[in-house]
């Protein structure tokens, strides 16, 4: 029997919660769900700004592309390294290393004399952001019994429903305000007493828990992660941008290479020593093995939507920033009291698998009702005629989030929470990125090359019902792949409750 099943099969006896206790653990939730938040907003924050950034710092359009695309490769590249770190050293004190630098990285993108200064701070930014990020699920796994983690996800998928629409809202309401004259900068400096406070707060209620063994960081392991990583991501980031090279096609076939190495690798370091960066036995878990196939393809789904629809409403339309921050909030409130409501309500009576499944088919539903109203409307649709369709679709992706989330991580041993952690979050990211790179085939293929005026906007409409048919047959895959998962029903939630966390204070040899 492998170390995981002895772990997932012999539950820690239930230890009672003291009333003090209870409530440093909900203030310590509020602090990591405000990090989480904090970083969902700032990877939509800039698209909005770009505009002034290149008015007000001269960057070319190079550098714009670097400003979100050195954010996103230094994010994806370092999130399982940082969430095993979280393991191995603890993860409150990664945590707040990585708020800690996030926040500082916010402040030198704020004041940066340059556009080589706002690109190197946004690098940086991503780094920190992959060490706080996976704490903020291994932290959760850690502190809340598997009976209390649906209400958390619920709590957790509503925040990630808040961060998707409000980042372009916040970001064009801090533009359009100009404050102090200071143009674009509001958009990180707003980073500095969240980040502050979080910090200061997350030291004092948060508890650390790490590993119950020891583990060594896998350095080996380090480096063919995050060189795969980045020969998959980079010709995906700036495929469209540089005309799809032949150098880009090699990169990301040779990824696999990498990535096969790794595994081969993961496999020896974990017969040897046991600390791999990489804990290849979560994928012998059935509900974290197929829950990830169904991440990766849900992140391209929503990597395909979300850029499509800014351009669609941006320029197909001719909106203005706020406009179509403001179209987007029915779809925030539903995904967020959709998610809310999954895991309390649905789960226990329905059983994950099928809300998951639910909330595919409603996306379905609100996907094709939208490519319906955009082609009967044209350019005269209106924001109220756009919210039937994304209160469907925000309700249907609600269903999906937070309960699958809880799937994922239902059976995983509590000493692999980081590594389990950062693979969700990097699955999410690539993803994202597949999908983005796939929005030069799916949305830019449907545009000419050469457009009058007058052409812009209809071959925009054109372009976005068909990427919305693109996003209608990715959920349909989504649908498919979950028969993969677990038919368990809720109430016999299986739970990680896998053997003791190591305390502060508390030796975590085993």
């Amino acid at each position: 029997m492998t170390s995981t099943e002895t772990l997932v099969d012999s539950p820690a006896p239930a230890v009672p919660v003291t009333a003090a206790a209870d409530r440093r653990r909900w203030f310590a939730l509020a602090i990591v769900m405000t990090a989480a938040f904090m970083d969902l907003v700032d990877v939509t924050i800039v698209n909005v700004a770009i505009p002034s950034i290149q008015r007000d710092a001269g960057a070319s359009f190079s550098q714009i592309q670097w400003i979100t695309a050195g954010y996103a490769l230094a994010f994806a590249a370092g999130l399982i390294t940082g969430g095993r770190l979280g393991d191995i050293y603890g993860r409150k004190r990664l945590f707040l290393l990585g708020i800690g630098g996030f926040t500082l990285a916010s402040a030198l993108c704020g004041f940066a004399a340059n556009p080589e200064m706002l690109v190197a701070s946004r690098v940086l930014q991503g780094g920190m952001a992959a060490m706080m990020v996976p704490q903020v699920l291994s932290i959760v796994h850690a502190t809340f019994p598997a009976h209390e983690r649906g209400k958390v996800f619920g709590l957790f998928g509503a925040i990630v429903g808040l961060g998707a629409v409000s980042g372009p809202l916040l970001g064009a309401l801090l533009t359009e305000w100009n404050l102090f004259g200071l143009e674009w900068r509001p958009i990180f400096l707003i980073n500095l007493p969240v980040g502050i406070a979080g910090l200061v707060l997350g030291s004092r209620f948060i508890t650390e828990s790490k590993a119950p063994r020891a583990l060594k960081l896998d350095l080996v392991g380090v480096a063919l992660v995050t060189l795969g990583l980045l020969m998959l991501l980079y010709p995906l980031t700036r495929g469209d941008e540089l005309g799809w090279p032949a150098w880009g096609f090699v990169s990301m076939s040779g990824s696999i290479g990498v990535f096969s190495a790794l595994v081969a690798y993961e496999r020896r370091k974990a017969a040897r020593d046991g600390s791999p960066l990489v804990e290849l036995s979560l994928f012998e878990v059935k509900s974290f093995a197929a829950g990830i196939a169904v991440q990766t393809v849900f992140g391209i789904g929503l990597g395909i939507f979300f850029l499509v629809w800014t351009l669609y409403m941006q320029i197909g339309l001719g909106w203005s920033p706020l406009r179509a921050g403001l179209t987007g909030v029915p779809f925030s409130i539903a995904v967020s009291v959709a998610a809310g409501m999954s895991v309390q309500k649905l789960v226990p009576r329905l059983g994950g698998r099928n809300v998951l499944q639910t909330g595919a088919l409603v996306m379905v539903v609100g996907v094709l009702l939208y490519l319906w109203e955009a082609d009967r409307y044209q350019l005269a649709i209106a924001s109220w005629q756009m919210a039937l369709p994304l209160v469907v679709m925000g309700a249907g992706m609600g269903l999906i989030f937070a309960p699958l989330t809880d799937t994922i991580l239902s059976e995983v041993p509590r000493e692999h929470a980081g590594s389990a952690s950062g693979l969700i979050n990097t699955v999410q990211q690539m993803g994202n990125a597949l999908g983005l790179g796939l929005v030069s085939v799916v949305f830019f293929g449907s545009i000419g090359d050469r457009l009058t005026a007058a052409e812009v906007g209809p071959a925009f409409v054109n372009a976005f019902q068909n990427a919305l048919g693109w996003v209608a047959g990715v959920m349909g895959v989504i649908f498919l792949l979950m028969f993969a998962l677990p038919g368990r029903r809720a109430g016999q939630v299986a739970g990680p409750a896998a053997g003791p966390v190591a305390k502060e204070g508390e030796p975590s040899g085993s």
